[in-house]
């Protein structure tokens, strides 16, 4: 078994006590154990990034753009021992893991052109012979706390704009899955990155919560995670100037109206459903059906799923990986039951996989639920796991209002041929990521990316939006005349 070290300082470091890293394809044995630092080390890692932050914000872009793609090339030489990595922890396929990793380098490249570009605006002064502008500036020590299903993008995705506008960072992975963003940590770390800029923290979260939060040196926290701990977090900064940027839960819709391209349509339905065995904040879990094609639409999406290969990531034939946990596996499988006590019919799956080697592991059967009200459980709150819901409506307007008819707003999907319904579908769905034809999932780095509603706060990711969180704006006034 591996024994794994965080990053404070810019050194790696350890301790006396160690977390377990398990493999949800085959729990029995550890793969490997990281440390399980105390709130000391917290604090001294809050320590290391305050100095950091004051060498790097003085470092000029083009050296942070030249450490990113040295950082990006590193990772991209190594994606094969990475995505390994990925599958092991997390259990997603190699293929998600392969992509996710070249996806991660993908988000440093970005940034380092980013930073190389420069960020301001030129304004009109109305006194004479004056100059003004707007400049960007890092606003210091972040805390970065990322979840367990998408342990080496979401790393990514918080870090590199954050560190490329010049902020220092203290990163808390997933205890379950730690490994993917030691990875990313000591691609930067083997580029270059100066000591202190990003210190990565692994241990138990309740022991290490109070130093993590409460440090009087944080000026912005950015989460990606549920809605109970986003909504604490919140909650404990109500009195404090520390910026809030989260991602939380989702409950997102596929809407197939009765003229679309139904095989297309469940293909992508499916794919957007089922990819990561639903552990994607993105992932599809209902599905809205114009009444006229609903038996035809879930013909199809039962035969999409019953083809799905079960098994686990790394096995080069599986399309469908176990869940990331027991934990996660026992709450999936609790929401199922639940949906067939308040009147679900299980088309398909809707029990664990425990065939052969799979009873080792965290596998659900993809599961596909018709008769579903929309008061259930099962059709309102966030299941995170290989779980679709389907009902059907009688039209257009009808499928608009079961969209918009959630605490969630984060993506939905509308099938169709007719242009007219595609944009008034756009228009008129409460979500911040909006798809036609295509899967609710898979937006790239330089889109921005958030929720509305309980899905997130206003702070969105990605793109040049996520400048809103990382930056400040500094405004100056030239006069050049006599």
């Amino acid at each position: 078994m591996r024994t794994l070290e965080a990053l404070s300082g810019g050194e790696w470091v350890a301790t006396g006590e160690w977390i377990d890293v398990h493999d949800p394809a085959d729990i029995r044995t550890p793969i490997a154990r990281i440390p399980a630092l105390a709130a000391k080390d917290v604090t001294r890692a809050y320590d290391h990034a305050e100095r950091g932050f004051a060498v790097w914000k003085r470092t000029s872009p083009f050296e942070r753009a030249r450490i990113f793609t040295d950082a990006a090339r590193l990772i991209r030489e190594r994606v094969e021992e990475i995505a390994a990595d990925v599958t092991a922890e997390n259990g997603k396929t190699l293929a998600e893991a392969r992509g996710e990793t070249l996806k991660a380098a993908d988000f440093l490249e970005y940034y380092a052109g980013l930073a190389r570009r420069g960020y301001g605006t030129l304004l009109h002064d109305a006194r004479p012979d004056t100059r003004t502008h707007t400049q960007r500036e890092p606003i210091g020590v972040i805390l970065v706390i990322s979840p367990w299903n998408d342990p080496l993008i979401t790393p990514a995705r918080k870090l590199a704009p954050l560190l490329a506008t010049g902020n220092a960072a203290v990163f808390k992975p997933a205890t379950e899955t730690p490994l993917s963003g030691l990875h990313f940590a000591r691609a930067l770390h083997d580029a270059g990155l100066p000591a202190g800029v990003l210190n990565v923290v692994t241990g138990r979260t309740a022991e290490i919560e109070e130093a993590l939060l409460d440090d009087p040196r944080i000026v912005g926290i950015t989460f990606t995670g549920s809605n109970a701990v986003g909504n604490r977090i919140r909650r404990r900064l109500a009195d404090r100037n520390v910026r809030f940027q989260g991602e939380l839960g989702g409950k997102n819709a596929s809407v197939v109206l009765k003229d679309a391209d139904l095989p297309a349509a469940a293909k992508a339905v499916v794919a957007a459903s089922f990819g990561q065995a639903g552990q994607r904040c993105t992932a599809t879990s209902r599905v809205i059906v114009e009444r006229p094609v609903y038996q035809e639409l879930t013909r199809l999406l039962v035969a999409e799923v019953e083809a799905l290969q079960i098994g686990p990531g790394s096995d080069p034939a599986a399309t469908l990986c176990p869940l990331s946990s027991p934990k996660q596996r026992d709450s999936v499988l609790a929401d199922l039951n639940k949906a067939v006590e308040q009147g679900a019919t299980v088309l398909t799956g809707g029990q664990p996989d425990t065939e052969g080697d799979r009873a080792h592991g965290c596998f659900v059967q993809p599961t596909v639920l018709a008769d579903v009200a929309p008061e259930t459980a099962i059709w309102r709150e966030e299941v995170f796991g290989p779980v679709l819901a389907v009902r059907a409506v009688d039209d257009f307007t009808g499928a608009v209002e079961a969209v918009n008819d959630s605490d969630f707003g984060l993506a939905a999907a509308v099938f169709t041929r007719d242009l007219a319904s595609a944009y008034r579908f756009a228009d008129q769905a409460e979500c911040g990521q909006i798809a036609v034809n295509t899967t609710t999932t898979g937006w790239d780095v330089h889109l921005p990316f958030g929720g509305f509603h309980d899905s997130g706060t206003a702070y969105k990711e990605q793109g040049e939006e996520v400048l809103r969180f990382s930056t400040r704006v500094k405004t100056v006034a030239v006069h050049f005349g006599a």
